[in-house]
């Protein structure tokens, strides 16, 4: 089995689990824009201790590429556990991150997601130049 064949995939309007890409599709050459990468848009993914997701990993592959660069990793770690028990904690993290980025070539947005219950999601966007 290959890495690759562990990612599920679905349109994230009816999957709570796929990771949604907001980015404009086309910027300017080395100027900074925003990224944001949520799951749960249309449809509510649960934040509890016992379904919740861990984390989401973000990745550029330029046209014509012949390597991906990792653009970050984002982990959650607050999803209401306490020493009282589960969902009795005081803090819980979203799953969801922004940043900023800037690239001088055209390419994909991978976004990949792992959900303690259902597995690792992944989703893409693409960015062209003006």
């Amino acid at each position: 089995m290959k890495m690759g064949e562990l990612f599920k995939t679905d349109d994230w309007k009816t999957e709570k689990h796929v990771p949604v890409i907001e980015c404009p599709e086309s910027v300017p050459a080395g100027e900074m824009f925003d990224i944001k990468v949520t799951l749960g848009k249309e449809v509510a993914h649960p934040n509890t201790t016992e379904h919740h997701i861990q984390w989401i990993n973000v990745y550029f592959m330029p046209d014509g590429g012949k390597a991906a660069f990792q653009i970050g990793a984002f982990e959650f770690s607050a999803h209401g556990q306490d020493a009282k028990g589960p969902n009795e904690g005081p803090v819980y993290t979203h799953h969801g991150v922004t940043f900023s980025m800037k690239t001088s070539a055209p390419g994909t947005v991978v976004a990949s997601a792992y959900c303690n219950i259902h597995g690792l999601w992944e989703n893409s966007a693409s960015i062209s130049l003006k």
